[in-house]
């Protein structure tokens, strides 16, 4: 197919690549630009695990690329790429199509990484997507309903045990969040709540080692066992096997094997198998694979390429795979493209770290305020999903999601027992946390703005 020699082609509708089209169209970018994902919707990871709890909805945490995209003169296309050519300049897809590029960015993300370990990717679930949630919901229903109708105890206990692998912040967030809403759901099929096991199994002797999350241990495994029913913690194991009805670690010397029909894979990630396949030498990557940048993101033997998030790390100075990371990084390289269409000379991307935040359950969470401040409970809770609401693309999109997370979060919830007094001033109170959640969120995002700016003024 024809195209015009002068656009933009950004592969990955992740954070890095979605912001990075959304700037564009803000800066009134002269080129045209086209976005390429094989899957029809965004997808806010941070905000999954409500998706998957149903704290929050479809629109809320999966929105439409046409929706998100509509008015800004971005074109979306949905496709898989099969290959792309450097040296000639274009994007291969799957369907036979070919894109000529200008510019390309590569904003493909990471995938889900079973290191070789046997059984894994064929019997454990990855929690990734959209279609991820819904396949583990899926089956753990299907498990609690298998239950309910075995008298084998033996049976029971391993359709009624969850494993989690992987101890980082994604295994911690999904171990935290079953164990709260796994023992209602069994309780509502008039079973025993309390023989719902979740056990999460993490190679290290310590959860969230080596992560941004790390300084929130401590909070994080008193908080494990605080849910409706406490989380066991197998720590120090490998995992060797994954089998449908079980799961099989070395421990200590030992070979060890949990019964359970369930095992979630959260153990961590590879590189993107088109970033493997691009011709890019050894000594321009990581010892994972992701792509080396400049300071400016992009790659060295091909300027004309940018690459951000989790396929890519800068030289000397690797980043976090957050989403504020990402968020940032689009920004940057929206800028630098509008620099190059106007030949002005590109400026080094600027990351700022402001705080962590980690869900700990339902209507839980820690958030680490700039650094300086703490907060956990009810209360971090609302300010992790304030400042991830204030992170959603587009406007209409922020304050369609921000309405109806107050609605249904706060005061559905409260009054839905009848508009008491007690639960009115309590719906009130929450209200306002909530509306602190989102003004700390905004004024983290304005502190970002302003520190961009004078960085971009030096």
């Amino acid at each position: 197919m024809s195209n015009p020699i002068y656009q933009t082609v950004i592969i990955g509708g992740g954070f890095t690549g979605l912001f990075t089209a959304l700037h564009l169209s803000h800066q009134h970018y002269p080129r045209s630009v086209i976005l390429i994902d094989k899957n029809g919707r965004f997808c806010f990871k941070p905000l999954l695990y409500e998706y998957f709890s149903g704290e929050m909805d479809s629109m809320q945490v999966t929105p439409l690329f046409t929706e998100l995209l509509r008015g800004s003169g971005v074109i979306f296309v949905q496709a898989e790429v099969e290959s792309i050519d450097l040296e000639n300049r274009q994007v291969h897809l799957s369907s036979g199509d070919c894109y000529n590029y200008s510019n390309l960015v590569l904003a493909v993300g990471s995938v889900t990484g079973y290191f070789d370990v046997a059984g894994a990717k064929e019997s454990a679930l990855p929690f990734w997507m959209q279609k991820d949630a819904i396949a583990i919901d899926r089956h753990l229903h299907k498990c609690l309903e298998a239950a309910i109708h075995t008298t084998d105890p033996k049976t029971r206990r391993q359709l009624l045990t969850v494993a989690v692998v992987g101890g980082g912040p994604s295994g911690v967030e999904m171990a935290a969040t079953l164990a709260d809403f796994l023992p209602h759901w069994y309780a509502a099929m008039n079973g025993n709540s309390q023989e719902v096991r979740v056990v999460l199994i993490n190679r290290s002797e310590e959860i969230l080692k080596g992560d941004i999350n790390s300084h929130l241990r401590e909070i994080a495994e008193n908080e494990l066992q605080k849910r409706t029913i406490p989380i066991e913690m197998i720590l120090g194991a490998k995992v060797t096997a994954v089998l449908p009805n079980a799961l099989e670690y070395q421990r200590d010397g030992q070979v060890e094997i949990l019964p359970t029909y369930t095992t979630i894979w959260t153990a961590g990630t590879a590189t993107h198998p088109l970033i493997q396949n691009l011709p890019i030498p050894a000594e321009h990557r990581d010892q994972r694979g992701r792509l080396q940048v400049t300071p400016t993101l992009q790659l060295p033997d091909y300027p004309e390429v940018f690459a951000g998030g989790d396929c890519a790390v800068v030289e000397e100075n690797p980043l976090p795979p957050t989403a504020q990371v990402a968020y940032q990084q689009g920004a940057a390289i929206a800028n630098n493209l509008t620099a190059t269409a106007l030949g002005d000379d590109l400026k080094p991307a600027t990351v700022n770290i402001r705080g962590t935040l980690l869900k700990l359950g339902l209507h839980n969470a820690a958030a680490n305020i700039f650094d300086l401040l703490e907060v956990t409970g009810e209360l971090g809770h609302l300010i992790r999903q304030g400042t991830y609401l204030e992170l959603l693309p587009t406007p209409v999109h922020n304050f369609k999601a921000t309405a109806e997370w107050i609605n249904d979060e706060i005061l559905q919830r409260y009054l839905a027992n009848g508009d008491t007094e007690k639960t009115a001033i309590r719906a009130i109170e929450l209200v306002g946390g909530a509306v602190v959640g989102v003004l700390a969120a905004r004024k983290l995002l304005q502190m970002l703005g302003d520190e961009n700016k004078s960085s971009d003024k030096s």
